[in-house]
């Protein structure tokens, strides 16, 4: 099997395999919070999980709840933010036809008191390292004429505006451009490219901004639905896109938002 989708009929398992069976996935960021549901949720899929991350006892502590419940995972230590250093692990590691773009990172302040750094961070993480890593695994499936999909973790804030959040939304409506442009560049390739919108997912990045009561209420006034989301609901949302249950959508974000965008 060559990563492909075609191999089945659009939407049918083959057989009783799990649904990502015989696939390859990388997942950055995959040491906490969304990204570490995300591997083992495609772990559990049937995929066999490439993990990404800075922080070698996070990697290994997935690595081990993956394989512990017979999944297979391989844990690389590396900041996706070093171009040199994405480009020589891509080439050293298999060809992988599922990625995850779910490094990621925010630090809210209103306008007149973000500075260069701040700009500089959320740009490279969220903005530079995605279309990097993308580039190098796409290159990949384009080289080797395989099919493939690409999930970019984006968030509501790719779909809307919020005070102190000027920096954070303009690299969430880039992620948003990447993948409505890279999915109509990469369709005729079979290769798809699709964003996870969510709204405030309870991980320990947004964990210190709920520990203030009236921020907590203000988010909660704001989703319909009442509550946070949890890891678990992004990583599933995540396996089913990259499922040939999704074989018809690329070019597209799939909100996770509890209703956000919907007022």
């Amino acid at each position: 099997m060559s990563g492909g989708e075609s191999s089945v009929a659009p939407g049918v398992p083959a057989g009783d395999a799990p649904v990502l069976a015989g696939r390859t996935a990388l997942v950055t960021g995959a040491g906490r919070g969304i990204g570490r549901a995300i591997g083992i949720a495609l772990a559990r899929a049937g995929a066999s999980v490439t993990l990404v991350a800075r922080t070698h006892a996070d990697l290994q502590d997935v690595a081990a709840e993956i394989r512990a419940n017979g999944g297979a995972a391989s844990p690389i230590v590396l900041d996706v933010t070093d171009e040199s250093a994405v480009r020589a692990a891509i080439r050293e590691l298999p060809t992988h036809d599922i990625l995850v773009n779910a490094a990621g990172t925010n630090r809210p302040e209103p306008i007149r008191e973000v500075d260069i750094r701040t700009l500089d961070a959320l740009m490279a993480v969220n903005v530079r390292a995605t279309f990097i890593v993308t580039q190098a695994v796409v290159s990949r499936l384009l080289d080797e004429s395989r099919t493939g999909v690409v999930i970019n973790i984006s968030s509501q804030m790719g779909h809307v505006g919020a005070a102190n959040r000027s920096v954070y939304c303009m690299t969430k409506h880039a992620v948003e451009g990447l993948t409505k442009a890279l999915g109509v560049e990469l369709a005729p390739h079979g290769i798809r490219v699709v964003s996870i919108a969510p709204t405030f997912i309870d991980t320990p990045l947004t964990r210190p901004f709920f520990a203030d009561p009236q921020f907590r209420a203000d988010v909660l006034a704001s989703i319909p639905l009442g509550r946070l989301g949890q890891p678990e609901e992004v990583a599933a949302a995540a396996v089913f896109l990259a499922s040939p249950q999704a074989a018809l959508i690329t070019g597209s974000s799939l909100l996770l938002d509890g209703g956000w965008t919907a007022r």
